[in-house]
């Protein structure tokens, strides 16, 4: 990047969307970028105190600011960025504020090249959108265009997926009504769960698709805690497409463990962007939900998933760490089963 107009071409496909009212961060380390953070305006004072960490872990020695919005709502949000590097020690390449196509500068006070009605600017000059999009990488025109490629889907797939979860659902009771020993179904039902997660995970490397029935019964095994920490502690990068399909199939009410494991995948890959929106999936449905919570704390305080790199506890560990089966195990998934979702959106 070798000039402001570079910079903001590079910013939209930095978070996957086009910011707007936001104030981005890109962190550096011998030129390179090492992090890159968004947040909404406007923000309290405080709210980035979280980056004096993340300055000292990546070893950023310069950042680039962008704040997007009027003066009023982005310079206070960059004056703090600036003070916070200032107090580290780390060197503000240039910080800028875009509005309605023109740029201004915080660090440049030219009249010749900073003019204070601002600089038009025009994003297709740019290379970078090009090697960008050479590369791979999106910039949808807005985060809600992001929140989205996240939604429920609609219309008839939703409609053969609430079919598919009633069969589920009352296959399960069914099972569980006829049952002489609660312990022995449990240990059978958890076992028949954990191979239907091993086998999602393996359909999905291979290039497939789980069927209506197949995704129906793994939303119902992921409400077990057991089942989740299975999926969470097997995890890799390449999940996210699994769980960011069972995110937007699955009823809302079986929605917060699969959107989780979706923002973990996230989060490792570094589009911590996608991670926050499945986030605010699950806890939109359960507040309390402790998996998502934890989670959203972590990225809310700028935390790398390199912290959890050789921490995650095997299957093994796991079993040792739970304990026996009991049948206790299966109220999390008894209570979803009471509940009742919400009439299934128009179709498109």
């Amino acid at each position: 990047m070798t000039s402001p107009t570079d910079v903001l071409a590079a910013v939209p496909y930095l978070v996957g969307f086009h910011p707007n009212a936001s104030l981005i961060v890109v962190g550096l380390a011998r030129g390179q970028a090492k992090m890159v953070a968004r947040w909404s305006l406007p923000f309290p004072p405080g709210t980035l105190d979280g980056m004096s960490l993340l300055f000292d872990r990546e070893g950023i020695t310069e950042i680039v600011v962008v704040g997007y919005g009027p003066g009023d709502l982005v310079t206070p949000a960059v004056d703090e960025a600036r003070r916070l590097a200032a107090k580290h020690g780390v060197h503000v390449g240039e910080a800028l504020r875009a509005h309605e196509g023109r740029y201004w500068s915080y660090i440049c006070d030219l009249t010749t090249c900073c003019p204070a009605e601002g600089t038009p600017y025009d994003l297709t000059t740019s290379q970078i959108a090009a090697e960008a999009t050479v590369r791979g990488l999106v910039a949808l025109p807005n985060r809600e265009a992001l929140e989205r490629t996240l939604a429920p889907v609609t219309g008839p797939v939703r409609m053969a997926m609430r079919r598919a979860t009633a069969e589920a659902i009352a296959d399960f009771q069914r099972r569980i009504m006829s049952a002489t020993d609660l312990t022995d179904f449990t240990e059978q039902f958890i076992a028949e769960a954990l191979a239907r997660v091993r086998s999602a995970l393996e359909t999905h490397s291979a290039g497939g698709r789980l069927t209506d029935t197949e995704a129906a019964k793994l939303g119902l095994d992921l409400a077990i805690m057991r089942v989740r920490d299975e999926a969470w502690t097997l995890m890799d990068d390449s999940h996210a497409l699994l769980w960011k399909d069972l995110t937007r199939r699955l009823e809302p009410r079986f929605t917060p463990p699969a959107a989780s494991l979706l923002a973990m995948a996230s989060w490792r890959s570094g589009n911590s962007v996608q991670a926050t929106i499945a986030l605010e999936r699950a806890l939109t449905t359960d507040p309390s939900y402790s998996m998502a919570n934890l989670l959203m704390h972590a990225l809310q305080n700028l935390l790398s998933p390199t912290l959890l790199q050789d921490r995650l506890p095997t299957p093994a560990e796991l079993d040792k760490t739970m304990g026996p089966i009991s049948a206790q195990w299966l109220l999390p998934l008894i209570n979803l089963l009471d509940e009742e979702d919400d009439p299934p959106p128009p179709l498109e």
